[in-house]
């Protein structure tokens, strides 16, 4: 799908029409624009999206848990989740702002997700406390919260923040993105198996760094090769194997973390029947909707942070103000459709930026072929089984080799930056540091309930009207969503710093990355392109 209005995805020209620096990296098997045979396109793309299933499946999971949700409608969950994932992937990269980054299920409005679920099922609100009053609740939340999102995107709200972006700020924010995971329960847990765990991102830097001179195979699919050689070993050592006379019994007992259930991946529906509102009509609850507005803005900080790294893993010229206004817009819109959907919303995935780092395939058609597949396998209540019984221990090898390439990345800003000076020093530290911190605080709180009840709330507004209970509900429970995604955290920290510490544009790195940024000429939208050009 290459188109002449969108030179910027693989090499750019600066705003006097001469060629930048910046043309495709030489670590990119497969450009932006680029569109590899079917075929391998389509391995490729179920390559991108085995890199995020670790959260796609975690997300309706935590939720399903909290909200008591039956195991047969579970799967119907789950399924709901990559189907809204494929669409949104699939909108994002044709309407949107057209980079190849896959769209999931958000960690960061997790949290305001999980505190409606624990208010409703507690009887605290709405007409019921059961799990489906809960998810109807957390529907409505979703829609009106993305509904301004999409205004903020689609009326250029968030494009104009990206005059007070400079390196000093981007570097320590995508590399939070990749630090956020350093403590994820598949690669901390106790009673982890290092072994497996080992083997998988042993094969994954084997592959792609050793070998991918060898053969381009070893290149390109570096990470289906590692899970399915370890998925495929975890799970002959999870069952019993008769050798004529002989019978060995399995190695992997069911509470070893490396065990794999083969028997469930058929127990439940072969078709799933996914629908809008297939749960009910949301129903909508103020405090819950400003709750969760506090996760989507987290989610778009996350957001800008993914557009600039897979840019400069690209080669490509930094994100222009249109296009990142019309990603945030569109990511608002299939936002305000996860809703419709039924699941727990919509973002853009930096799993699969490591994915682009470690493969060299950054080609939107590959991500689209696997957004339809994807969109495909969603529907097969047995594919979701079969995803879910990829243990944690290779997820967790997953985890560090893809987070591990997207800190770098960040890091990698800095380039444009003079690091002699000790402004720019103070602040990328301050940020890193307070992007870690916070979230490790806060995670001394199971929800935003018991941070109210940390911070006395509800003892200091005893006797005042309710609208005033509720606005002060809403803004705590909007500092710990905050505080806890250490992106956002370390990404506001190091905005607020770089723009009030005095420095000249030169040290800033603003200077060269004017010159690295795309013009706005460059990105061309769905209207420009199919219905406004005049070209």
């Amino acid at each position: 799908m290459t188109d002449a209005g969108d030179e910027s995805a693989g090499g750019s020209a600066d705003a006097d029409g001469n060629s930048d620096d910046r043309d495709v990296s030489d670590d990119i098997e497969y450009g932006i624009d680029d569109r590899p045979p079917v075929g391998e396109s389509a391995v490729l793309g179920i390559q991108h999206y085995l890199t995020m299933v670790g959260a796609n499946i975690a997300v309706p999971l935590i939720l399903a848990e909290a909200m008591g949700m039956p195991g047969d409608v579970t799967a119907q969950f789950v399924g709901t989740f990559f189907v809204v994932s494929g669409i949104a992937t699939l909108a994002q990269t044709t309407f949107g702002n057209r980079y190849p980054i896959v769209q999931g299920a958000p960690f960061s409005m997790l949290a305001p997700a999980l505190a409606i679920v624990a208010v409703v099922t507690a009887g605290g609100a709405g007409t019921g406390d059961d799990w489906q009053a809960a998810l109807l609740q957390l529907q409505g939340a979703i829609i009106v919260a993305a509904t301004v999102q999409v205004v903020m995107g689609y009326f250029g709200l968030v494009g104009k923040l990206r005059r007070f972006l400079s390196p000093v700020v981007i570097a320590p924010t995508i590399a939070l993105i990749g630090l956020a995971l350093f403590d994820a329960p598949q690669i901390t847990t106790t009673d982890q198996s290092w072994l497996l765990l080992g083997l998988t991102l042993g094969l994954i830097l084997l592959f792609s760094q050793y070998l991918d001179i060898k053969h381009k195979a070893f290149r390109l699919y570096p990470v289906i090769l590692a899970i399915g050689i370890a998925w495929f070993l975890a799970a002959g050592l999870s069952r019993d194997w008769a050798l004529g006379p002989l019978s060995f019994d399995a190695i992997l007992g069911a509470e070893h973390p490396g065990y794999v259930p083969l028997a469930e991946v058929t127990d439940t529906t072969f078709i799933l029947p996914i629908y809008p509102f297939q749960w009910g009509i949301p129903e909508f609850t103020t405090a819950f909707i400003i709750g969760m507005f506090a996760g989507v803005l987290a989610s778009i900080v996350e957001s800008i942070g993914d557009y600039y790294a897979v840019a400069n893993l690209t080669g490509s010229a930094a994100p222009s103000e249109k296009r990142i206004n019309h990603g945030i817009g569109m990511e608002g819109l299939m936002n305000v459709f996860s809703g419709v959907m039924g699941t727990g919303g919509s973002t853009s995935y930096s799993e699969n930026i490591g994915a682009i780092g470690l493969t060299g395939v950054a080609s939107r058609y590959v991500v689209q072929i696997g957004a339809v597949v994807m969109l495909f396998f969603g529907f097969i209540g047995y594919f979701g089984q079969l995803i879910a019984t990829i243990p944690d221990p290779i997820v967790g090898g997953l985890f560090i080799a893809m987070f591990a390439q997207i800190v770098a990345v960040g890091i990698g800003n800095l380039k444009h930056v003079d690091l002699d000076s000790s402004r720019n020093l103070f602040v990328v530290g301050f940020a890193l540091f307070i992007g870690l911190a916070m979230p490790a605080y806060m995670g001394n709180f199971e929800s935003t309930l018991a941070f109210r009840d940390a911070v006395g709330l509800e003892a200091a507004l005893a006797g005042y009207p309710s609208p005033l209970e509720t606005a002060a509900e809403a803004v705590v429970d909007t500092v710990f969503i905050i505080g806890s995604t250490g992106m956002a955290v370390g990404g506001l920290a190091a905005l607020v710093l770089d723009n009030t510490i005095p420095g000249t544009r030169e040290e800033r790195g603003l200077a060269e990355w004017d010159r690295l940024t795309e013009d706005e000429s460059d990105f061309e939208s769905v209207w420009d392109r199919w219905v406004g050009s005049d070209r």
